[in-house]
């Protein structure tokens, strides 16, 4: 088994979405001033990066990100390749098998530049929500900013996905990743009044029996 680190690097050159509070770290106290240790500071949006959303983030009657079960953050979770199609509904997932998993990862490729906030994306179509409850589905990542387009005020792809009981990952890295079955741990900070937090999301390879 190993692991492989899907996770967007947190840098203050982190591209956020448009308009929110960018990633910033800077060193509050160094070596040089305490005789001991170098302590730092952060700062940046809850969606900045790899990050998943609490219900709260378009809800505001929704559950918090530490109101979530731990346990729905990590699991078996099938990486599929979507190159495409950009928009991602129930017929682009008709032939997947989705019987041994919890989870899926989508690969769009449409976000290729980290650097900096893309023009367009890959997003998740409104009927994809109700298919993936029934195979059992309670989680999705994706490889974009968002499951919606930086415009939309409707949200169609968070909600299709918060009335099935499918939580969201955004921002991931698939780039070196192959399509197949793993081990997905994408655990978010306990904060008890945020909508949302970066993860270090992780998969771990798993052995043939």
């Amino acid at each position: 088994m190993k692991f492989i680190d899907i996770t967007m690097p947190l840098n203050n050159d982190t591209p956020p979405w448009p308009g929110d509070e960018p990633f910033d770290y800077k060193l509050t106290w160094s070596m040089e001033d305490t005789g001991s240790v170098n302590v730092g500071q952060f700062k940046g949006s809850n969606h900045i990066g790899t990050h998943v959303d609490a219900p709260y983030h378009y809800d505001s009657a929704g559950l918090k990100i530490a109101d979530l079960p731990v346990d729905r953050f990590s699991g078996q979770a099938l990486v599929v390749s979507i190159k495409d199609d950009p928009v991602i509904t129930k017929k682009v997932l008709e032939d997947l098998d989705l019987s041994k998993v919890s989870k899926v990862l989508f690969h769009t490729d449409s976000w290729k530049d980290r650097t900096r906030f893309p023009e367009r994306y890959t997003v998740i179509g409104d009927d994809v929500g109700p298919f993936l409850k029934k195979q059992g589905i309670d989680l999705i990542g994706i490889d974009t900013p968002s499951v919606d387009p930086e415009t939309s005020k409707e949200l169609k792809g968070h909600h299709t996905l918060y009335q099935n009981d499918i939580l969201i990952l955004e921002g991931i890295d698939l780039s070196q990743v192959s399509q197949g079955v793993y081990e997905l741990f994408a655990f978010p900070l306990k904060m008890e009044q945020a909508d949302g937090s970066p993860v270090r999301a992780v998969l771990r390879t798993i052995e043939a029996s």
